[in-house]
């Protein structure tokens, strides 16, 4: 790696990091009544709290529950255009971390527009704190908490023992986000998919890297999991879930012998909104049988 290409990454770096720490902030905002959302976790908490007649447009990964196809789209959460999120005269604009690219994020800034972008954490607790930080912002904090509560921590408390019941048996798991060619993408560390696994109470079987990775039908025979997730929905265009789990690789392996395949919608189990809190725990029940 040139010195150039080292001083220009880190500029890059340096630059988004000044940026998302002048929005990373769950303090009430002043007008949410006109809300923008670029991330599908976060329209997930919005109807789940049943905020979301101050919705006035949606990004493309905001496709649950089914009403949110009836709102104006600003495009993909990391390659919007300023102009198509500030046409819409927004007072709030609310995203995830991966919201971007940065040159748009710094031009709403400069506008009187209110901009928010929540921290991502692939854990239940980080789940709540998200929905924590969107009740504060759109001034339900008392909501938010109640709704926390009764509908939230139940299904916690319970993946909590579940999942705790699970590591005890040390069962492998491996999560596909989908096929490249002939070979698996799947879950390395540092990602939702690997956050997932941990959530209920597997091992990941490629905890050895980082990323999403494709692996060699020799890497998934010699790490031989137990149980195989994959996102029900198509994340890319060449992949189906029906291929997938008819692959031969899988045969040899004792998740594919017992056809221990668990498939979920994909921003159920990978989204860390509201749904994963649910997907997980009927993971982790299917896994402890």
């Amino acid at each position: 790696m040139s010195g150039h290409f080292k001083k220009t990454l880190f500029h890059l770096i340096f630059f988004h990091s000044i940026l998302f720490s002048q929005v990373n902030d769950c303090s009430s905002a002043q007008d949410p009544s006109r809300i923008i959302i670029a991330g599908g976790s976060i329209t997930e908490i919005m109807y789940f709290i049943e905020a979301e007649e101050k919705i006035i447009g949606l990004d493309v990964t905001s496709v649950y529950p089914e009403e949110t196809k009836n709102f104006p789209s600003i495009g993909y959460v990391r390659n919007l255009s300023a102009e198509g999120v500030l046409s819409m005269i927004p007072s709030l604009v609310i995203g995830e971390d991966d919201m971007g690219p940065p040159s748009v994020i710094k031009q709403i800034m400069a506008t009187s527009v209110d901009l928010r972008i929540i921290p991502e954490h692939h854990s239940a607790d980080g789940i709540i704190k998200k929905i924590n930080c969107v009740g504060k912002i759109i001034n339900e904090q008392r909501l938010v908490k109640r709704v926390i509560r009764k509908k939230i921590m139940p299904s916690v408390n319970q993946l909590q023992k579940v999942a705790d019941k699970n590591k005890k048996g040390d069962i492998k798991v491996m999560l596909i986000l989908s096929m490249q060619g002939t070979s698996p993408i799947v879950a390395g560390t540092k990602t939702s998919g690997h956050g997932f696994i941990e959530m209920i109470g597997a091992k990941n079987v490629f905890d050895s890297f980082e990323g999403w990775k494709a692996v060699t039908a020799e890497a998934i025979i010699e790490m031989n999991p137990d149980y195989i997730l994959i996102p029900s929905r198509d994340m890319h265009k060449n992949s189906k879930v029906a291929t997938i789990t008819e692959h031969p690789i899988f045969a040899k392996t004792t998740a594919g012998r017992n056809k221990n395949f668990i498939i979920d919608d994909g921003m159920a189990m990978l989204g860390f909104g509201t749904r994963t809190i649910f997907s997980a725990l009927n993971a982790a029940k299917t896994i402890s049988k």
